[in-house]
């Protein structure tokens, strides 16, 4: 892949992100828009058209709230919600001078305030960063990959982290993922209340009745989820190559992140880490056979990352 510039990656990345602002919330309300058309549906004259529209209308204020505090939640406590999944905690200067000199340099040559640097306590080798303004992004390193990579590996490793938030990946991808999240809740929501029973009791004649109601609320979040998970896997592969690249450039040793790569290929996996948006931001995430994403195990399509050959394929070609 080509490397286009960084202004023009981060003015795409912008654009995407709007786009993502305005798309996630209109595939919510398609999804509310659709329950609303069967809960007024009959036989004898089908969907009323009118009362659905008149329902719809009614609920947009109380579903852009609801968004809206789930948002804020998740935008004032992400960093902790990350770090109690990744089991992640702050490095201090004195306890590893050479990531820090590292990390520090390479942002001295950008002009980049320098990130918080964090660390997982695990022999696997990976990376990720997050955060979604100064003040608190990040660049979490595995102890492994510390320890197992040579100066200018791990160099490679951090600008490539480095670029995911000077290109506002990591905002673009904390913004999907709170946006996911929420289709992924009612999906459990609907499931439950479908599997207890607890919305059967008011059944009415023609068979419609909560039952009914929340087995096509369950279907459609289904549908809505999977697109939205379409929305962010489409961009989360292609921001891995053009963080490579970029990598590339800030560093002038590509071989040495294609080394690093080499090296963290079938040894990325860690195995206290279960939530899958955590592994979304990694460097590696590899197909994994035990993955609980839903429809996980379905190809490319549905896959976070390049195969890391490729990556180094394109790597060597610098």
């Amino acid at each position: 892949m080509k490397y286009v510039g960084l202004q023009e990656q981060i003015t795409a990345n912008n654009r995407k992100s709007i786009f993502l602002l305005v798309g996630f919330p209109g595939v919510l309300l398609g999804a509310f828009y659709a329950v609303f058309a069967f809960a007024t549906y009959n036989e004898a004259g089908g969907i009323d058209v009118n009362l659905a529209n008149q329902l719809f209308l009614e609920s947009i204020p109380f579903v852009l709230l609801g968004t809206g505090i789930w948002f804020l939640i998740a935008y004032w406590g992400h960093s902790k919600m990350i770090d109690f999944a990744s089991g992640s905690k702050t490095i201090e200067r004195k306890e590893n001078m050479r990531v820090y000199n590292l990390t520090e340099n390479l942002c001295m040559s950008i002009g980049m305030t320098m990130p918080k640097l964090k660390i997982i306590e695990t022999d696997a080798l990976n990376a990720f960063a997050s955060g979604l303004n100064d003040k608190n992004y990040s660049v979490t390193l595995t102890r492994g990959i510390i320890d197992k990579l040579d100066d200018d590996e791990l160099e490679g490793v951090i600008a490539h982290e480095l670029m995911h938030i000077r290109n506002n990946d990591v905002k673009l991808l904390v913004i999907s993922i709170i946006f996911v999240g929420i289709f992924s809740l009612i999906i459990q929501i609907a499931f439950r209340g479908l599997l207890y029973g607890s919305m059967t009791r008011g059944r009415r004649k023609d068979g419609k009745g909560g039952g009914g109601l929340m087995l096509v609320i369950l279907i459609v979040s289904i549908i809505a989820y999977l697109i939205s998970l379409l929305f962010k896997f489409a961009l989360s592969r292609k921001r891995e190559y053009l963080a490579d690249a970029g990598a590339a450039e800030m560093t002038k040793n590509p071989l040495a992140l294609a080394n690093a790569l080499r090296k963290i290929s079938g040894n990325s996996k860690v195995e206290s880490i279960k939530s899958d948006d955590i592994k979304e931001m990694f460097i590696d995430n590899s197909p994994d056979k035990t993955s609980t994403n839903l429809l996980g195990g379905i190809g490319n399509l549905f896959s976070t990352h390049p195969p890391i050959k490729e990556r180094i394929a394109v790597l060597e070609q610098f």
